[in-house]
């Protein structure tokens, strides 16, 4: 019996994740719509990018970077510091939307993983409604 495969497999792997990942940040950095999420980040992008890689390697069937090398993910935990609301939820996912379409992926993977980012995304808020 075969079994399925992942959607970090389904991406293709390492090498795709990185790409997204990368061109997610690039997004954030240039979009002025992002600029609120932006501003949430350290100049330097690269650790942020590095932690939003292991984490989506786990956290889509592939290799577990995020718990191996910082521990359990406790996300929602991680983002308390931060004020995110609608706004903020809604710019990180303009962001991932770009990024996805830019790495062209394809139906019915692409629907499922924004489907699941923008649950992900929306777990994040911890600010009421306005």
């Amino acid at each position: 019996m075969s079994k399925s495969p992942t959607p970090y497999e389904l991406l293709g792997g390492e090498e795709v994740l990185r790409r997204l990942v990368k061109r997610f940040y690039e997004i954030m950095d240039t979009l002025p719509e992002a600029q609120g999420i932006r501003s949430m980040h350290p100049q330097n992008l690269q650790t942020s990018e590095d932690k939003l890689f292991m984490f989506l390697s786990g956290w889509l069937g592939g290799p577990n970077l995020f718990i191996e090398k910082i521990g359990p993910p406790k996300m929602r935990a991680r983002h308390m510091p931060f004020k995110i609301g609608k706004s903020e939820r809604d710019q990180w996912m303009i962001c991932m939307v770009n990024a996805v379409e830019d790495l062209k992926v394809e139906e019915p993977l692409r629907s499922d993983l924004l489907h699941a980012l923008l649950n992900l995304a929306d777990h994040m808020r911890n600010q009421p409604e306005q």
